[in-house]
């Protein structure tokens, strides 16, 4: 079967956005982000940016879903699916491939796997009855719900509630009147070694902080956005954010940090795992085989459909 698109996908740090742009460089194609915080204007070191990797042999290779909302908004995968189908429409209208680029699993497979799904309102009374839970007790609860909602991004108790928030309104709300089309795509995952995964990851936490990640969320926090909301993104900006604020030394954030990243990759596996047992054909490339040879892989894998 021919493919609609090609998906990249793999833990944090495992180098996806430079192989996107590759492929792309080399298939004439374009980007789109599968990323749920690049989304967000001005908020570039602790998402992981680097435009700069879209510039490739003299030519700027075109994306799409980053920097198209301002920070303090809820994006959802809701918001992703209309989102991705405009860019993939558009994308397709000039005769050109689309390649989703990204971690974040539950807007991978929401594409992938056609998800049907509606906006869902806030449930004040449902929200007060978890705010004196733990993030173990909301991590629980969530687990108990067949359609298991991304885990991967639900690393503050605001993000695990507003995740059973959904779940719960799934449930008493069936989707089939919403229809998203199929979509055929190759998909290519990244194989990190654990180490290898763990030293990245710590390398680029290093650099990251010392390219400006705390002024960028101090800069955020002028702009008025409330301290809250830059938590509630999780990762970087929760702990940045709390270190900023005096809730964290620097010593605590950057170790709780780097743990918090390292168990977030973890998951991400495990989300792609999953991804596999329902049916989703991920082909895994050993993420430390030069460049060429992996863009290469890729494109015998799309020529041979």
């Amino acid at each position: 079967m021919k493919y609609d698109l090609i998906t990249i996908l793999g833990p944090t740090a495992c180098g996806k956005t430079t192989l996107a742009v590759a492929v792309a460089d080399f298939l004439n194609a374009e980007i789109i982000s599968g990323d749920s915080r690049q989304v967000y204007k001005r908020m570039d070191i602790g998402t992981g940016k680097d435009l700069s990797e879209y510039n490739i042999n003299g030519k700027q290779i075109p994306y799409h879903l980053i920097d198209i909302v301002e920070p303090g908004c809820k994006y959802t995968v809701y918001n992703f699916q209309h989102d991705f189908l405009e860019a993939y429409n558009s994308i397709c209208a000039k005769g050109k491939l689309p390649v989703l680029c990204g971690g974040s699993g539950l807007y991978l497979e929401s594409v992938l796997r056609a998800y049907r799904m509606s906006p869902v309102p806030v449930n004040e009374s449902l929200r007060e009855s978890l705010e004196d839970k733990s993030l173990t007790e909301l991590a629980e609860i969530l687990s108990s719900y067949r359609n298991l909602h991304n885990t991967t991004d639900t690393d503050t108790k605001k993000r695990a509630i507003r995740a059973i928030e959904i779940e719960s309104y799934y449930q008493e709300h069936p989707l089939d009147s919403v229809e998203f089309p199929e979509i055929n795509s190759l998909v290519v995952g990244l194989d990190v070694p654990r180490e290898v995964r763990r030293e990245r990851i710590t390398e680029r936490l290093k650099a990251r902080l010392e390219e400006g990640m705390v002024d960028e969320i101090k800069s955020l926090l002028a702009e008025g956005i409330p301290a809250e909301n830059l938590i509630y993104y999780g990762l970087e900006y929760k702990y940045v954010t709390e270190y900023v604020i005096g809730t964290l030394s620097y010593e605590e954030m950057f170790r709780d940090l780097q743990i918090a990243i390292h168990q977030f990759a973890k998951r991400q596996m495990t989300w792609y795992r999953g991804m596999e047992r329902r049916g989703i054909k991920i082909h895994w490339i050993d993420c430390l085989m030069p460049l060429d040879a992996k863009v290469e892989k890729i494109r015998s894998l799309f020529v041979e459909a």
